[in-house]
């Protein structure tokens, strides 16, 4: 499972997988971009490490943080470009592919969706047991949005987003 907190100067990333009853780093890390770099090279400088970060560990579905609203149109513009790349990196190599808002991902690690980064850190730090040097927030947070995917995928929702998923769940419920 590939975590992905995306940014222009800095994108998250973090592969989480299950190995019996325990969840395992399996990588994380950040890929920087100076902010001197033209917005293009940035979002190339994303694709292809991400890409290769792929290729190296073959996961088979990805997450991926979606835009905060609150900031700026201009950053919130920069933002979106760095989640279509992030995205097309993924989907190009046929990775199931799920979106989380920055709520949702504080919520499912935290259990409070007003949580701060620190704290999202420290219960990813503790949830996969890291223990070792400082690691970034976009890092921890990448692997929070991991771990989120995860819970979904353990403890989905029961609640049903259109009428024919209910329908399709339920048909016993329904008349004739």
């Amino acid at each position: 499972m590939l975590g992905i907190d995306p940014g222009t100067l800095a994108t998250g990333y973090g592969i989480v997988t299950r190995r019996g009853g325990d969840l395992v780093v399996l990588a994380s890390g950040t890929v920087l971009n100076s902010g001197g770099t033209p917005l293009p090279a940035r979002l190339q400088n994303i694709y292809t490490k991400l890409r290769g970060i792929i290729t190296q560990y073959a996961p088979t579905e990805c997450a991926i943080e979606s835009a905060f609203y609150g900031k700026n149109a201009q950053s919130a513009l920069k933002l979106g470009h760095a989640r279509g790349v992030s995205m097309l990196a993924a989907v190009e190599q046929h990775l199931v592919t799920a979106e989380y808002s920055p709520r949702e991902v504080k919520k499912a690690v935290v259990g409070n969706g007003n949580a701060t980064k620190e704290q999202v850190q420290f219960m990813v730090r503790s949830l996969l047991q890291i223990d070792g040097p400082r690691m970034r927030m976009d890092a921890s947070d990448a692997l929070a949005v991991a771990l989120c995917h995860l819970h979904r995928c353990i403890t989905p929702s029961r609640r049903r987003r259109d009428w024919k998923s209910y329908v399709e769940m339920h048909p016993e419920r329904v008349r004739r």
